[in-house]
């Protein structure tokens, strides 16, 4: 089974840049399948990490930054995939 770990986060108004590079400085205990760092308008950014185990697997998270960089808590959410459609 493939799952699927999201983190989000809002960052301080004009500390996007610095959010971000916190972000790529992160490791993560394991080797998940696959990492994709994505950003969004009002300085948002999202980490979608992949990995092979059951839905309710003990995975590694993204710790929680400082309040320095973020205007708000974390977001956090778990999908298991359902289909694949080829490319």
């Amino acid at each position: 089974m493939t799952v699927a770990l999201m983190w989000e986060a809002r960052a301080v108004e004009g500390r996007d840049a610095e959010l971000l590079e916190w972000v790529r400085e992160q490791w993560l205990d394991g080797t998940p399948l696959r990492r994709e760092i994505f950003g969004a308008r009002e300085d948002r950014v999202l980490v979608i990490t992949w990995w092979d185990a059951p839905y309710d697997a003990d995975l590694p998270e993204f710790p929680e930054p400082g309040p320095e960089l973020v205007a708000r808590p974390v977001n956090r959410w778990r999908f298991e995939s359902l289909d694949v459609l080829p490319d």
